[in-house]
């Protein structure tokens, strides 16, 4: 885990935008770590750990607010979250050179995981969703799957100045992709 080479490239959605993109720092794995963080708070709350009514006010409060976390969560999943969202990188769960590795794998919210076989494949998925075909939709949120998709509008003159290098020999067509 602490062989990641620094980065400086800016990619995440807002709300899982990393301390160190929003201070123009290079950054490694440790914004993975935060990126897990925001993710499990989230599936746990119910809400993103920071809100704001427009993206600058949003990225200040993630440079800037405490996390506030619900009083209904037990010790280890506020332990984890704390240690995920620690703003400092340096001092983040997972973060510490030689035993970030061990430090999540040891964490108490992980101690009912067996390691070993998880990574073997071995542990069966808690969850398996019915799927009849490859078009049923139906573990999906009907409000997701009935809205309308708005494409982006493409403008030729920017598609034209761009470097098709990266295409070249890329041949891949969805025989089931149809246009409106």
């Amino acid at each position: 885990m602490e062989k990641y080479r620094p980065t400086f490239t800016s990619s995440p959605s807002p709300p899982h935008t990393h301390t160190q993109i929003l201070r123009e720092e290079d950054y490694g794995a440790s914004v993975d770590w935060w990126a897990l963080g925001v993710l499990m708070y989230e599936m746990m709350a119910g809400q993103p750990p920071f809100e704001a009514d427009n993206e600058d006010e949003l990225f200040e409060a993630i440079l800037n607010d405490e996390v506030l976390y619900p009083v209904w969560l037990s010790r280890e999943a506020n332990s984890i979250l704390r240690g995920f969202l620690t703003k400092n990188p340096t001092r983040r769960l997972g973060c510490q050179p030689g035993i970030g590795e061990r430090q999540i794998k040891g964490h108490a919210f992980f101690r009912s995981i067996h390691w070993e076989k998880l990574e073997k494949r071995e542990v069966p998925a808690p969850f398996r969703p019915q799927v009849r075909s490859r078009k049923d939709f139906s573990n999906f949120d009907v409000d997701f799957i009935s809205e309308q998709p708005r494409l982006t509008p493409i403008d030729d003159k920017v598609t034209q100045s761009l470097s098709q290098e990266e295409f070249i020999g890329f041949t891949f067509t969805n025989s089931e992709f149809h246009e409106p």
